[in-house]
Parts: structure tokens; C-alpha cells; sequence
């Protein structure tokens, strides 16, 4: 299982660049206008995934800032935004490669933010979970690209592998 999720934690990185990388190119008014996804806006929407990444990273491991809301916008303008991305995502990988098969099936325990009883559950699921999530809300992101009549991104698992990052982890 590590060098599973250890390949997921760098996809979820190729794939939050490539998606950053046609953000990027977005006028600030496209950038923030709804869209009628769950989150409205490409902004908010990447928002969350930041805001997610930061709750769950800091249940994992003690380490870092967490939010209070799930819909809560961290950064209002790209910039700050794309930074914070890249990092969260490289201390992701440097978390991820920190841990041993014990430790994926071992418990442990947090308490939901949407909720106050605490849950005691494995980490291989709940760490499955963060990059699933990540897929989930970057098709969002990639609906607000397409509403906005931007190209189609190619973010599938099988074009990552078909990279020179990628071909490490066949």
C-alpha cells in the first residue's frame, strides 16, 4: 500500500499543476464567477480543496493550520492561492512518504468537524479518502473550465502514468 498511496500523492500533484496551470490563465472576473457548481466559483471551489487538504493533513499529523469552515476562502486572488496549493501538495508527499504499512493499517482518531463525538477509524481508508476527494472536486473544477469555455483538461490516473513522473510508479 505505500507505494500506492506514495503514487497517488504525486499524481494529486500533477494533476492540482495542471489544473493551476489553466486557472492561471482565467481573468480574475472568470475566476470568481458562479457557476452552479457545488461551490459556485473555480475560486471557492479550490478553496475547499485546500481547506480539506489542511483539515485532513492536520488530523494525520499534528502539523498545521486549521481551517474552521469547510466553504471557507483561504485566498481571494490566485496567487497566494497556487502557492498554498504547491505546498500543501509537497507536504503531502513528504507525509505520505513518512509512513510504514503499519502505520496505513493502523487506527486513528479525530473528531469531525461536523460533529463533536470523536471517530476512531483505519488510515489507509480515511487517506484514500483525502485523494479521492481531490478527483471528485477537481472534475468540479474542470466543469467551471468547460461552463467557461476553456479547453478540456486530460487529468485522468492513466495520462499521469503516460509521464516521466509517472512511469516511475508502473
Amino acid at each position: 500500500m505505500l507505494q500506492h498511496f506514495n503514487m497517488f500523492a504525486h499524481y494529486n500533484r500533477w494533476a492540482n499543476a495542471a489544473l493551476y496551470a489553466e486557472a492561471a490563465k482565467l481573468t480574475r472576473e472568470e475566476f470568481n464567477r458562479p457557476t452552479g457548481a457545488f461551490f459556485g466559483s473555480l475560486m471557492a471551489t479550490l478553496n475547499h480543496l485546500l481547506v480539506a487538504d489542511l483539515i485532513w493533513l492536520h488530523r494525520f499529523s499534528g502539523e498545521g493550520s486549521v481551517p474552521t469552515l469547510l466553504n471557507e476562502n483561504l485566498f481571494a486572488e490566485f496567487g497566494p492561492l497556487d502557492a498554498a496549493r504547491k505546498d500543501e501538495d509537497d507536504r503531502i508527499i513528504r507525509w505520505v512518504g513518512t509512513l510504514s504499512e503499519d502505520a496505513i493499517n493502523g487506527d486513528f482518531t479525530y473528531t469531525p468537524m461536523t460533529s463533536p463525538q470523536s471517530v476512531t477509524q483505519k488510515l489507509g481508508p480515511a487517506l484514500a479518502h483525502i485523494f479521492n476527494h481531490q478527483t471528485h472536486h477537481r472534475g468540479q473544477a474542470h466543469m467551471i473550465l468547460t461552463t467557461l469555455g476553456k479547453p478540456s483538461l486530460a487529468l485522468d490516473l492513466i495520462y499521469y502514468h503516460r509521464t516521466e513522473e509517472g512511469r516511475r510508479w508502473k
